[in-house]
């Protein structure tokens, strides 16, 4: 394959993505040649990996631990009933490379630790953070400072959900907005389709990022507001004692 160049399969699989409006060949060049951690994999990192997948990212590194449990599949894309019980992240692995024989797909069966974490940042180009504790959103921040590399951080509560796009030494971080962790409801509530839908954004503006493709929401919060059809966006400042300084 001509790393410069799409080739022929490629021009015909992404054939609706190419051209005024959306994405130059020279774009969909660099998303090739881009990878990107996507972790967890769950209801919005799934639909994230899956929308990058599709739209022709490289290579993808996803992380999740455990086994798939029935009320997963009210918002989790990747799984499938035959697949209850078995550990998430092989399964969730596979799906994705059904969709896509373009991608090359890494399944880690845990959340990475600090050290993981860092170690993962600096072989990507971009983070995709999507796990349910700000514990783990927080060190994502970190690793993606410290490897200057971009963080889109995707988060969901009911049928909220919101969207914020970091440049490290460029925007406020994750942590100029959360200092330190809030408090954690493990079962806390969601539908499927607000997950799927803020996954979904996630992955368009990493799609943008990788691409050089339209304006990216840097240093923007965006909220939707689900159960009352609202949706607002708004800058984060970027605090004085913040790590991202």
């Amino acid at each position: 394959m001509n790393d410069d160049r799409l080739s022929e399969e490629e021009r015909i699989r992404y054939a609706r993505q190419l051209g005024e409006g959306v994405l130059t060949e020279e774009g969909q060049v660099r998303l090739r040649r881009s990878t990107a951690l996507v972790t967890r994999v769950g209801g919005m990192g799934g639909p994230a990996a899956m929308m990058l997948a599709m739209g022709g990212i490289g290579k993808l590194i996803i992380a999740h631990g455990g086994p798939l449990e029935s009320p997963d599949l009210n918002r989790q894309v990747l799984g499938r009933e035959e697949g209850l019980g078995q550990p998430r992240a092989g399964q969730f692995a596979e799906t994705l490379r059904s969709v896509s024989r373009f991608v090359e797909v890494e399944a880690l069966d845990d959340e990475p630790d600090d050290d993981q974490a860092l170690e993962l940042a600096r072989r990507c180009d971009i983070i995709v953070s999507c796990p349910p504790t700000f514990e783990e959103r927080l060190r994502l921040n970190r690793a993606a400072l410290a490897a200057s590399i971009p963080l889109i951080d995707a988060a969901q509560w009911g049928l909220t959900g919101t969207l914020f796009v970091a440049r490290p030494g460029h925007t406020a971080c994750l942590a100029c907005a959360y200092p330190t962790a809030p408090p954690f409801e493990k079962l806390f509530p969601v539908v499927g389709a607000i997950s799927a839908a803020t996954g979904s954004l996630a992955a368009l503006e990493a799609i943008k990022i990788l691409s050089g493709t339209g304006t990216p929401m840097w240093g923007q919060m965006w909220v939707y507001d689900g159960f009352h059809g609202r949706t607002r966006q708004f800058e984060v400042a970027r605090r004085k004692d913040c790590i991202c300084r």
